[in-house]
């Protein structure tokens, strides 16, 4: 299936933007989708394994600054933590390897991604707007699930919230290709595994927890214990494997570890580089390149079209 042009990637992107300003509202200055987060700054360290698979600046130096973005689910800036809404979280690294060259790594707590293309999350998008609570049955999110059993998956996947961003478990959805220094290509699929171990609450638990208690929870992590780390690991694809973020490779397939990301501190004037940043789901540096997923280059516009809206609000 060839790939959509750059024309209608984005007017897709512009329509997807737009869709979830309708469903959530606009809020100047915050992102379209994980509003809602908190960044922090320390330090990638990478595996041996991680040289042999990729000649990425990140992956052969000895170590390297990165950005790390903890979020909440929605549009909603003010999302009580403790919400279903608020999941799947989200996890952004940014590697920061010299003046203006970055490449960012994006996950998210649920491992996988309701539908194969941008426009067919549009669509599903605007099925949620069309289907208040007390309408019709069935309703168009109804029609839309039963026709789309990726989306139904990802919908009934079960979402705890997490006792701390510190511990849960995160998974990038798309593929991409580690090019050796031989030239050799490994399809892989990113997680982000917490040193720490993965801790759900419960409903009781919840109870007592206040709207920000994730927000609140990291910098005094930091303060009583230093820093907290994540393994970054990759699952490895085999011949015919699909690069579909909706499809999910077999657990048999062999996961290597790629290096530690240790946590190390809050940014400074958090809200203001919130506003700034821009992440980025295309590598865009040797050594790693996108696969032939259709959601990369839609994902990349709609981050694109949505910075430059938070960035130019006043």
């Amino acid at each position: 299936m060839p790939f959509p042009s750059d024309e209608i990637i984005m007017e897709t992107s512009r329509g997807l933007v737009a869709q979830l300003q309708a469903i959530f509202g606009k809020h100047p200055g915050f992102r379209s989708a994980h509003a809602k987060g908190v960044l922090l700054s320390g330090t990638f360290t990478p595996s041996a394994e991680a040289s042999k698979l990729s000649v990425a600046p990140h992956f052969t130096n000895p170590s390297t600054p990165i950005t790390v973005r903890f979020s909440n689910s929605t549009g909603l800036p003010n999302i009580p933590d403790a919400h279903p809404n608020a999941d799947p979280r989200g996890m952004a690294v940014r590697f920061n390897l010299g003046n203006r060259v970055h490449t960012d790594i994006i996950a998210h707590s649920t491992p996988f991604f309701p539908t194969r293309t941008g426009a067919e999350f549009l669509e599903f998008l605007r099925a949620v707007a069309s289907s208040p609570p007390e309408g019709p049955s069935p309703s168009p999110i109804e029609v839309f699930l039963g026709s789309h059993p990726a989306a139904l998956a990802f919908v009934q996947a079960p979402k705890p919230a997490p006792a701390s961003y510190a511990k849960e478990a995160y998974f990038g959805v798309s593929a991409f290709k580690l090019i050796a220094n031989d030239g050799k290509e490994t399809h892989v699929r990113y997680s982000f595994i917490p040193e720490l171990g993965v801790e759900a609450l419960d409903d009781a638990a919840l109870k007592d927890k206040g709207a920000d208690y994730l927000q609140q929870e990291l910098p005094a992590r930091l303060a009583s214990n230093g820093t907290f780390s994540f393994r970054l690991v990759a699952q490895i694809a085999e011949a015919g494997d699909a690069v579909d973020a909706t499809v999910h490779w077999p657990d048999s397939r062999q996961v290597v570890e790629l290096g530690v990301v240790k946590i190390e501190g809050m940014v400074p004037e958090n809200a203001k580089e919130q506003k700034h940043i821009i992440f980025d789901p295309i590598p865009r540096v040797k050594g790693v390149e996108p696969s032939a997923d259709p959601l990369l280059e839609m994902r990349a516009a709609v981050y694109l079209l949505s910075g430059r809206e938070r960035r130019e609000a006043s």
